[in-house]
């Protein structure tokens, strides 16, 4: 099979921007809007990947995952109904609203599902801040005082990464995106957030976004103090029970294919293009899945690469 690509869906945000028109040459849906983010790859409902071209062009996502589950994705997927994975790109020209997504022991039991996620920070803006669990000392008495006097943005963490650097959030872990980066981002299938703080600013209607206190509360792990962003492992960005990242360095003339040929991958350009053996070409910005037993895409110039995988099952 050819890899296959997605119609992407464009997600209006008070904090979004117009940079995926800029830095990727996409054509955005209206003029003028802010769009926070692109979900490139989603089986929900009711928002779904359709098939761009080829021999599945106008099939969802969700239809292929149940049909041609084995043809496409390969063997060990059993246990999800739907694809486990969401693949976004994020175009914060704002700061988003400090949240936190619900651990898995606990989602249930507050209405929601359980999502980690990590982000590669493809663009940002000289001293851009990324807001990441709390500072050193601060306790959940602190914190629940900082609410109530309004001053929850002392007790958060702030780094300033870097293009090509990586952070890994998992459920639990407080986080913000601040104003002024371009992120790709993987996580679980889930699109469950709470917010605890939105800064004082009102949403695209006029009125002040909805806080969850009380869920943010019971899900913040409060003894996670000052994180830093991820050290490589060799390619291996983020590794967990529900995806793993690399990061590939590709020269021009280089092939990539699924590490696992009877598994799909994800692919995410990075920087550069890749060409498939049928001619497809797939140029910065562009996400893709490459089917099991797919011909391996060939880079064009030099690039660099994201690619995502499924954990293969314990036997």
């Amino acid at each position: 099979m050819e890899p296959l690509t997605f119609q992407p869906l464009y997600m209006e945000r008070v904090w979004g921007g117009r940079e995926l028109e800029r830095v990727y040459g996409r054509k955005l849906p209206l003029p003028g809007r802010p769009y926070g983010e692109s979900w490139e790859i989603v089986d929900r409902d009711p928002e779904q990947s359709v098939v761009a071209q080829g021999e599945f062009a106008g099939r969802s996502l969700h239809e292929l995952w149940s049909d041609r589950r084995e043809a496409v994705f390969g063997e060990g997927f059993e246990g999800h109904p739907r694809f486990p994975l969401l693949i976004k790109v994020l175009d914060a020209r704002e700061d988003l609203s400090l949240q936190v997504h619900p651990p898995e022991h606990l989602a249930a039991s507050l209405g929601g599902e359980p999502k980690t996620e990590m982000w590669f920070i493809a663009e940002c803006v000289p001293g851009a801040k990324l807001y990441v669990g709390l500072k050193a000392g601060v306790t959940r008495a602190d914190f629940e005082q900082a609410i109530r006097d309004g001053t929850v943005a002392a007790c958060v963490h702030a780094l300033t990464p870097q293009p090509g650097e990586s952070i890994f959030i998992r459920s639990g872990r407080l986080h913000a995106i601040g104003a002024g980066f371009l992120i790709h981002e993987i996580q679980q299938n889930s699109d469950t957030t709470y917010r605890v703080f939105d800064w004082n600013r009102r949403g695209l209607d006029g009125k002040p976004r909805p806080l969850h206190v009380a869920e943010s509360l019971a899900s913040i792990d409060f003894s996670d103090h000052e994180p830093t962003m991820e050290v490589p492992r060799g390619e291996t960005l983020a590794a967990c029970p529900y995806f793993e990242t690399t990061r590939k360095v590709l020269a021009a003339g280089d092939l990539l294919g699924n590490p696992d040929g009877g598994r799909f991958s994800i692919l995410s350009v990075v920087a550069g293009s890749l060409v498939s053996a049928a001619g497809q070409r797939f140029g910065t910005g562009r996400c893709l899945l490459l089917p099991r037993d797919a011909r391996p895409l060939m880079a064009r110039r030099e690039s660099i690469i994201l690619q995502v995988t499924l954990p293969v099952p314990a036997t």
